[in-house]
């Protein structure tokens, strides 16, 4: 298996604010490596003294080789999916449905309204729709509506949509969660729109694929001292260098987490404003990895 340090060195490249300074910061960290199962590993590594983008930064990473068949993919959520249960707009910690559901590793998924609990975004699990998208089919789609993950027969493959609203409804797939935006796709950087929400720098939690056939989970913990986030021109770059050729931003800020059974919570989830395992959000919904 390759190093990640190799994979970076593949991928030096200059992108907007981003420099070779950046690229050699990544390739040349002490960049911790644990084996977690057949298949799977989990990297992890803290830029400290401004390291990476003249920020600190701590990152995590799961990769996932999918020429291994010992895992499966599965979306979660927490509300129920028994159509008998009009419960709804319930919200857990993704440690909390991840043990739930017999999860390996688990990340925090798609966007979801924090009040009143449910995915503002489509979801279809097994075949059972727990949430619709909250805006007219036909209008225009939301920045975290035109994209998705599918996961079916075990496939995890990110799908680009349409911008706008009812794409979604008649894909002949059993699994689908969307999210968003786009970072990059078929090995190309998507156009970010100027906006607060790509420029400023906050925690994010994204998912990408690979050309050799591996997934990657990947978390970056921020508003602390600590670890400042990133803004998406940087988590853009950061995928790259990954050797990601398609990468989709899920949900960030305070609900990213990432979490591994046996080791509990290993990012820094930031609602405590403390930087410890200790500050997880409750969330809607999340992507999970299961071991056979």
């Amino acid at each position: 298996m390759k190093s990640l340090a190799f994979l970076l060195s593949l991928n030096v490249v200059v992108v907007t604010a981003q420099t070779p300074k950046d690229s050699l910061a990544l390739a040349n960290a002490p960049w911790q490596t644990e084996k977690l199962s057949k298949g799977i590993v989990w990297k992890r590594a803290h830029f400290q003294q401004k390291e990476l983008f003249d920020a600190n930064q701590s990152i995590n990473v799961i990769e996932i080789d999918h020429r291994r068949r010992s895992h499966t993919w599965e979306i979660i959520t927490a509300d129920s999916l028994n159509k008998k249960d009009k419960k709804k707009g319930i919200l857990r910690p993704t440690s909390q449905l991840a043990k739930d559901n017999g999860a390996f590793v688990a990340i925090n998924g798609g966007f979801f309204d924090v009040k009143n609990g449910g995915s503002v975004d489509f979801i279809k699990i097994k075949g059972y729709i727990p949430d619709t998208t909250r805006a007219l089919k036909g209008s225009k789609a939301t920045f975290h509506g035109q994209v998705g993950i599918t996961v079916d027969n075990n496939r995890f493959q990110l799908l680009k949509g349409e911008p706008f609203v009812g794409w979604e409804y008649n894909l002949p797939v059993e699994n689908l969660l969307l999210s968003g935006p786009l970072l990059r796709w078929n090995s190309v950087n998507e156009k970010l729109p100027k906006n607060a929400f790509n420029d400023n720098r906050h925690p994010r939690s994204c998912v990408c694929t690979t050309q050799s056939g591996k997934t990657l989970l990947i978390t970056v913990d921020g508003r602390t001292p600590e670890s400042d986030g990133m803004n998406l021109h940087e988590l853009t770059f950061l995928t790259r260098q990954f050797g990601c050729t398609s990468a989709l931003n899920l949900d960030g800020g305070g609900s990213t987490t990432l979490w591994i059974k046996g080791k509990g919570v290993v990012n820094y989830p930031c609602d405590n404003k403390k930087f410890d395992h200790e500050g997880e959000r409750s969330v809607s919904n999340a992507l999970i990895l299961k071991i056979k």
